[in-house]
């Protein structure tokens, strides 16, 4: 068992998220044993001026600024880098658009705690969809989105796209961070078949996922091609490396399901 006084970081990802992201800072640190890492792209709106205020007001909260709009992925990437350097042993994907309730996170703990490398907040468990304000067309196109996924890359999973997670530290140090750079759904997809392929252990649990109250959506036409061709890119790569003992970990070898070499 992970010893429960481990150090966790919430990455943060922000881009225009100047009225949710106080409010998500808020709730997050009246919860003991969290840190927080705000990763802003340049917001216009003045997202990152906030950031700084609040890391001046409390050490629990930092901050890492790029020049532009650089994606979801990186953010995350950045966000692992950091945190690994940091010698933090649990990290927790997060929207800064009160999408996922701060509540859940001492949920996510535990089960990184209970031995579990990533933990997925699903909105799908159970047969139930736990989705508060979304339309009929935005559910259809998630739900599809994650059969395609798991039936293509076979995880079993019932929502390998789902952005509320958390990583224990042997399954980020599992993987080459610098040779992932799918973005959007894609990068959660790819995360979770990673972690998977390698063997190690996923749980998921049951969340109910808001509708952002304020700002758009950053669906994109190429967010949604991304995420068609991922599959078959990572089952042909797969293929392909059986044979090569190849793979994105760094130990450049091939694993299987068990987690042993090929």
């Amino acid at each position: 068992m992970t010893d429960s006084k481990m150090k966790t970081l919430i990455i943060l990802p922000t881009y225009k998220e100047q009225k949710t992201l106080p409010l998500v800072i808020e709730k997050i640190l009246k919860h003991e044993g969290f840190d927080i890492l705000v990763i802003d792209d340049n917001s216009p709106d003045g997202t990152g001026e906030i950031a700084r205020e609040w890391t001046r007001r409390d050490s629990r909260v930092n901050l890492i600024e790029r020049p532009q709009k650089l994606g979801l992925g990186t953010a995350y990437v950045t966000g692992f880098k950091w945190g690994l350097e940091h010698d933090y042993g649990c990290f927790i994907e997060m929207d800064s658009d009160l999408s996922h309730d701060p509540s859940d996170l001492p949920r996510l703990v535990e089960e990184i705690n209970n031995g579990n490398d990533l933990v997925i907040g699903s909105r799908y468990m159970r047969g139930t969809i736990s989705v508060v304000g979304w339309d009929f067309h935005r559910l259809l196109l998630s739900k599809f989105g994650n059969f395609y996924a798991t039936s293509i890359l076979g995880v079993p999973l019932t929502d390998i796209t789902g952005g509320f997670r958390a990583y224990s530290r042997k399954g980020l140090s599992a993987l080459n961070l610098d040779a992932i750079h799918s973005e959007g759904y894609s990068f959660q997809i790819e995360l979770a078949y990673l972690i998977w392929y390698a063997g190690l252990n996923i749980r998921e649990i049951s969340i109910i996922f808001t509708e952002r109250a304020h700002g758009g959506s950053k669906m994109s036409g190429n967010i949604i091609t991304e995420a068609v061709k991922l599959p078959w890119r990572l089952k042909t790569s797969e293929i392909w490396n059986r044979f090569k003992g190849l793979f994105v970990f760094k130990s450049k070898e091939s694993y299987n399901r068990k987690g042993t070499r090929l």
